[in-house]
């Protein structure tokens, strides 16, 4: 145990040492990386509770209301965004934390009866605004209209244990961590098997020992292989590309990788556990930076588990980003513990002429606190 620990606890040091943050005034500033080099990445705000969304009544609603319940949000893993709402896997109270943006309301999502959900591990949303779980524990993915009225599971408890879902081209795809592969359903209601891949051979680079997390691009499969700390890449038809990645202490290693993400210039993010940062890829599998590290204030992490990369939404976050970066898009990791359970972030890139800088600390905050968005 102690020959794992060790270089892990070395290699969060090292990885936390490179990329460091400023914070200036009283107001904090997180960016990475620190001066002299560019700012690529602005930490922006966190939400924890349904407080951090609503904001807190005045004391005229107070004393005709009286005080609104503030509902944290738990243990969180999975995240997904879709139309105007974020999407919470919450493992502690077996349901889904749902926050949305436009209306500053959080509601948690907990079904009962053939819904009922056990560990709901990773969640995905599709153009319709179905809801497809995968729960870990009750071994199957769960389905639920855009209403949250149960319509449908699938998944044999005797060979499935789903861990991540991604609904893409018509098809769901599913980690499947019983059968160490990746499996291809129809996205109707029969949720017909059409692809199983790769097989398992210990000697084949192409095997998957523990798929968890998975991303699904225009033209690839990026899976987290936790068992051989590996991003691996495969075509849609689930031929092998390459892997990224080996256990160990260095910049570009892993020792817990878990979500991952992929954004419009085909570059990697992925979550790592173990340094509790975020690593970022370029194409090629070149380390580009890092973000994160280990909890000590805003922006670090505990115990991080997914990404999401979100270009729809910057509009609700462009107050918090400093007046001379313009927002590219938004980030948001899960922290299963620790105070900032959903942080969230944004690429940033200097102001040119034209564009529209950030809007942070330009409004005059009054004495209350407001709703996030």
């Amino acid at each position: 145990m102690l020959r794992i620990l060790i270089p892990a606890l070395i290699a969060a040091i090292f990885l936390q040492s490179c990329a460091k943050k400023v914070i200036t005034g009283q107001d904090s500033l997180v960016i990475y990386p620190s001066p002299p080099d560019t700012a690529r990445i602005q930490f922006l705000t966190r939400i924890s509770s349904s407080h951090d969304v609503t904001g807190d009544r005045n004391p005229f609603s107070r004393l005709i209301l009286g005080e609104d319940e503030d509902i944290a949000i738990n243990k969180p893993y999975g995240v997904a965004v879709s139309g105007d709402k974020i999407f919470i896997c919450d493992t502690f109270i077996h349901g889904l934390d749902v926050i949305d943006m436009k209306d500053n309301s959080f509601e948690q999502f907990i079904p009962t009866g053939k819904g009922e959900l056990k560990q709901p591990i990773n969640c995905t949303v599709d153009s319709l605004g179905n809801v497809y779980v995968a729960d870990s524990e009750r071994k199957q993915v769960v389905i639920f209209d855009n209403e949250g009225n149960y319509t449908g599971s699938f998944g044999d408890p005797e060979s499935f244990k789903p861990v991540d879902v991604a609904v893409k081209y018509g098809k769901i795809w599913v980690t499947n961590l019983a059968q160490h592969q990746v499996m291809v359903f129809s996205c109707d209601s029969s949720h017909e098997l059409l692809s199983v891949w790769p097989e398992f051979d210990k000697s084949n680079p192409s095997s998957l020992f523990s798929p968890t997390n998975l991303y699904i691009s225009d033209n690839k499969v990026y899976v987290t292989d936790f068992g051989d700390f590996k991003i691996k890449e495969y075509t849609l038809d689930g031929e092998f590309i390459t892997s990224l990645g080996t256990y160990g202490q260095n910049p570009g290693q892993f020792v817990r990788p878990k979500g991952l993400a992929v954004d419009k210039d085909e570059n990697l993010y992925v979550v790592d556990a173990g340094f509790e940062n975020v690593q970022i890829f370029n194409p090629d599998g070149k380390l580009l930076m890092f973000f994160g590290g280990n909890y000590k204030g805003p922006g670090d992490m505990w115990l991080p588990a997914k990404v999401t990369v979100d270009y729809n939404h910057t509009a609700y976050f462009e107050k918090y980003v400093d007046p001379s970066y313009h927002l590219k898009y938004v980030i948001l990791v899960s922290n299963q513990f620790g105070p900032d359970k959903l942080n969230i972030y944004g690429a940033i890139e200097p102001v040119r002429p034209g564009q529209k800088g950030g809007l942070r600390n330009l409004e005059k905050k009054g004495k209350r606190k407001p709703p996030m968005f």
